[in-house]
Order: C-alpha cells, then sequence, then structure tokens
C-alpha cells in the first residue's frame, strides 16, 4: 500500500509547476483526475521535441509530469460541467488549481464555495506570486520568476549578463513545494478533520531555492556575485580542463582539499593546507588553481573522478544528461521508471520521485492519459448513465 493509496485529487491544473505537483501525488498513489477542457487542455499537450506527437494533443512537456494520472475532459463554462466538478469535489479529497487570477472562482469553485460543500476538502492554489501582493494577479513562468527573484542574475560568470538556469527548476521546486504542503496538509487532517486552503507561489519557492544566498544577502546587503564554475575563494571548488573534457571537484573544506593535493602527488601542499586558517585559504587560490590547472590536464576526467573518489574527495566527470541516462548508477535507483501499456507516442520511461520506500515505494501505474481517456471512466464511477453521459456530450459539457 502506498501513502496516499485511496485519496482523490481534482487536477485543474496545467503547465508544468501544478501538474508536477499532482503527478508526485499520483506517484505515491493518489487517484489523480486532471480535468482539462476539450477545446482549450493542458498547453504541454502541444509542447515537445516531436511535432507528430504535438499534433496528437501528446507533447513530451504533457507526458513528463503527468502519469499515472485519469483525464477527463469537462466545460466548466457550461451547467452540465459545473454539475459534474461539484460531484467530484463532493468525492474528493484534495483540489489543486493554478488558473489566472481569480478564474476558477469567478465560475464560482473558489476555496469558501467549495468547502461549504466538502469541508474536509484540501484546496491548493498554485500561482507566480502568491494570492496576495500588488502582483497578485500578474502572469508568469519559470522565466519570469527566475528574473524577478534574483536567481538569473545570481547565475553566470561575474563578467556576463543574468543567465537563466535552462531546465525549467523554479516550476519543478515549486511542484515539489506544493506537493509536500499538500502531504502535510492530509496529515493535519487527520489529526484535526479540518481541511485547509495552502496558497503556493513560484516566487516563495525561487526564495527558498535559494536560502543561502538570502542569508548572506540580508546579512551583508549585498548581492551575490555569480562566480560560475569557479568558486571566488576555494582553489579546490571549480570546473577543470582534462585530457579529454571537464571535471567537477567539489573539494570545499581544508581536509578535502589535502586529499585532492594529495590524489594529484602533491604532498608537501596537501599537508600545507592542513594548517592553514580557513580565512586565509583564498589567499592561495591563483597559484593552487594553476597546479590544478597543469596537473589534471595529464589524464581523462573518468580516470580523474575515479582516482579522486576513492580518496573521497567530491568530484564528477561534466557529463551530457543522454551520458547520464545511460550511467549504471541510475539502474540502481528507482527514480527511472518504467510504465505497463505505453502505446504510440509515449516514450515508457519516466523520473517519478527522488527517494523510495522500504515498502508501497512511489511508482507509475499509468503512462499519461489521453485527452478525455477516462470520462466515461469517472463519470460511471459518479452514477451517471450512459444516456446521460451522451446528453453531456451533445450538449457540449464534457
Amino acid at each position: 500500500m502506498k501513502p496516499f493509496t485511496g485519496i482523490r485529487v481534482l487536477d485543474l491544473t496545467h503547465v508544468l509547476a501544478g501538474p508536477f505537483s499532482t503527478f508526485q501525488l499520483a506517484c505515491m498513489g493518489a487517484d489523480v483526475i486532471k480535468i482539462e477542457s476539450a477545446i482549450n487542455p493542458d498547453m504541454t499537450r502541444f509542447e515537445g521535441v516531436d511535432e507528430k506527437h504535438n499534433k496528437d494533443q501528446y507533447g513530451s512537456y504533457f507526458q513528463s509530469q503527468n502519469a499515472g494520472k485519469r483525464g477527463i475532459t469537462l466545460n466548466l463554462k457550461s451547467e452540465g460541467g459545473c454539475e459534474v466538478l461539484w460531484q467530484l469535489i463532493k468525492s474528493a479529497d484534495v483540489l489543486v488549481q493554478n488558473y489566472a487570477g481569480d478564474a476558477l472562482e469567478d465560475l464560482g469553485f473558489g476555496y469558501e464555495a467549495v468547502a461549504s460543500v466538502n469541508p474536509k476538502l484540501i484546496y491548493c492554489s498554485i500561482s507566480g506570486f502568491g494570492r496576495t501582493g500588488p502582483k497578485a494577479d500578474h502572469p508568469a513562468y519559470d522565466v519570469v520568476i527566475q528574473a524577478f527573484s534574483g536567481l538569473m542574475a545570481s547565475n553566470g560568470e561575474s563578467d556576463s549578463p543574468p543567465v537563466r538556469v535552462g531546465p525549467p527548476m523554479v516550476d519543478y521546486g515549486t511542484g515539489a513545494q506544493a506537493a509536500f504542503a499538500i502531504s502535510g496538509a492530509l496529515f493535519q487532517r487527520q489529526q484535526t478533520g479540518l481541511g485547509q486552503y495552502i496558497d503556493v507561489s513560484m516566487l516563495d519557492a525561487a526564495i527558498m531555492l535559494m536560502s543561502a544566498n538570502v542569508v548572506d544577502t540580508t546579512i551583508t546587503g549585498r548581492d551575490p556575485v555569480p562566480h560560475g564554475n569557479a568558486h571566488p575563494s576555494y582553489a579546490g571548488y571549480a570546473t577543470y580542463a582534462t585530457a579529454d573534457g571537464e571535471i567537477m571537484i567539489g573539494a570545499w573544506t581544508n581536509k578535502q582539499l589535502s586529499s585532492l593535493l594529495k590524489a594529484l602527488g602533491e604532498h608537501e601542499r596537501g599537508e600545507e593546507v592542513l594548517e592553514i586558517e580557513r580565512s586565509a585559504i583564498g589567499q592561495s587560490k591563483q597559484s593552487d588553481t594553476k597546479l590544478l590547472s597543469e596537473i589534471l590536464l595529464t589524464r581523462s576526467a573518468m580516470e580523474w573522478e575515479v582516482l579522486l573518489n576513492r580518496a573521497h574527495v567530491p568530484a564528477a566527470k561534466v557529463r551530457s544528461l543522454k551520458q547520464t541516462l545511460d550511467e549504471e548508477q541510475l539502474k540502481h535507483r528507482g527514480v527511472l521508471q518504467k510504465v505497463e501499456g505505453a502505446g504510440d507516442g509515449c516514450p515508457g520511461v519516466f523520473p517519478v520521485t527522488a527517494f523510495t520506500y522500504a515498502h508501497g515505494s512511489p511508482s507509475i501505474t499509468a503512462p499519461p492519459p489521453k485527452l478525455g481517456e477516462h470520462t466515461r471512466e469517472v463519470l460511471h464511477e459518479l452514477g451517471l448513465t450512459e444516456d446521460k453521459i451522451e446528453q453531456l456530450f451533445e450538449n457540449g459539457a464534457i
């Protein structure tokens, strides 16, 4: 049994952050019902690396965080569609939405209205800037939040313009925070019997993901200085060229730097480093960097990775994502899982959660749903007859 077996989640989200949060819950056993408009579905259905799949409304961006869910279509601008959603709300434990502004409230499905029908419901609202403050109604994507939060300005080289982090890390960080908040609210409900309203902000998530930088800035009053792949003070914490590529070394402490130098054959310098005060280690950065640069060019990145890891020095060859996905290490972990029943257009393998349990570990139970794939199935579960379902289809309600 998984942690959320028996929990029903209504997923009224789109793009990445919201769907990723409910995907995490689905991996943990929740029955996640993704609710979309038949004529204006989740925009990520049209986004991905294969144009054929995009035209089929099954883009890879959609697939990456919607496996394990059931998909239905509802027209919430119709009386019949709203009627079905109210029935679903009565049967649900969680509702997650990231409609723009007050769009869902304007349709009659704000928290207060929903809680009056199902007071035990966990209602999670995800937005760019949160539901309070002067920017509460402003739209946002991952890159916009990176720009507003200071993340872009903290990234890149010291002499370069701000550089955004490539993958949508704010989206996924926000989704993880939302899933965590929902999990906590479900546990709280078990103790109190009360539902909950959750306000998740992408901006707040970005600030949280920069905790150390935020604290440093509040102490000094100065912005973090971007320094690319090399620490401004520590020679052992940087990327170096090797005979066939680059290696990232994370020798942060004096002891680790000492171990690094000794592994490279510089035993005398390695012993000296142990006697230097931490605050003074940066004074020798230039000479240490020159020494490391010359030695690391003599072997391949993979050779150095093996040698340094044996010496307990954090280090890794700089790999491409494709190279990493082929690594033996991932075969021993549960983060990449194959889903049964994947058909044409579905790769069948997805990242799941970053953890496993001794029993009831997270897993994918089904491929991402095609648009409206489970509409009839879910409506039958609600007790609707086939005639009633046909009528809803004819009226454009589903």
